[in-house]
């Protein structure tokens, strides 16, 4: 597969948190080198403005608009000269732009420990992070992108790894979500579990695309994310799940989000990342 990797330091709190120096971080521990892959350089995604839209109810509407359009036109690009984009965020919030950039029909997996299905109403921080999943889906604040309609059919979204729904804030967010998205919860993708999940998604023909947010894994293994979850997977079980994928044949490109390098001072969890991408890549 011909990879390029593209960076998209968005930050949809608008105030300047690690993930938008993620990119950064994680080209500085040797990404690139370790992965051999083209460098797509960066897209202009910055969000610097933390006040919450009263319409919509999300942090820097205008400048997620922009980000998504200038994402969407990069990854249309780099997807019609035949490279399978690695679009390194900055947070979920880059996902809709990417989207947008897709062919007409494709199949997410959408691995991360929350279901980012709330809307501007409901969402606690107001961070477009909060509801990228209900956005691509047409079930999140109207207004938020130029285009109107689902970016993808909620029946051909996968979420992975997501923890159980016995907290009130999951509860309200589990109340909202589209019921044709199917759900395979971090329980379920331990051990051998993960490898035989992994498998069976990756039968078929339908193009997909993977969006990997890495507070899938457990905190114990990468705290430096910006909302961890206990319960999560562990570095083999991502492995174990993600290969099949990479390797289906059957995946338009990739995007990795959350990574927080304000909590990794001396650069150790930027390299473990760079390692688990190399070791789910390589041909």
């Amino acid at each position: 597969m011909r990879w390029s990797v593209l960076d998209a330091p968005l930050d949809s709190s608008g105030r300047g948190r690690g993930e938008h120096r993620a990119p950064a971080a994680l080209r500085s521990a040797g990404l690139l080198g370790r992965l051999g892959v083209a460098d797509a350089g960066a897209v202009d995604a910055l969000i610097t403005d933390p006040v919450r839209d009263p319409e919509t109810g999300v942090i820097g509407v205008d400048q997620l608009r922009r980000a998504a359009r200038a994402i969407a036109v990069r990854v249309t690009t780099l997807v019609g000269t035949g490279r399978h984009p690695l679009v390194l965020g900055g947070d979920c919030a880059i996902l809709p732009g990417i989207l947008q950039g897709l062919p007409a029909s494709f199949d997410l997996w959408f691995l991360d420990a929350h279901l980012d299905f709330e809307d501007g109403r409901t969402s606690p921080t107001g961070e477009a992070a909060d509801m990228d999943l209900s956005i691509v889906t047409d079930h999140g604040p109207a207004g938020v992108l130029d285009r109107e309609g689902p970016l993808v059919d909620p029946d051909q979204v996968h979420v992975l790894g997501h923890r159980p729904l016995d907290r009130a804030v999951d509860g309200r967010e589990a109340s909202r979500l589209d019921p044709a998205v199917h759900l395979v919860p971090a329980t379920r993708l331990r051990g051998t579990d993960a490898a035989e999940q992994g498998r069976d998604l990756a039968v078929g023909t339908t193009p997909a695309w993977l969006h990997l947010d890495l507070d899938v894994l457990d905190p114990l293994v990468l705290p430096a994310v910006s909302y961890p979850e206990p319960d999560g997977l562990d570095w083999a079980d991502l492995i174990a799940l993600a290969r099949p994928l990479v390797r289906s044949g059957r995946l338009i490109g990739m995007s990795v989000t959350d990574f927080n390098a304000d909590e990794d001072p001396d650069g150790r969890h930027a390299e473990r990342v760079g390692q688990a991408l190399a070791e789910l890549l390589a041909d």
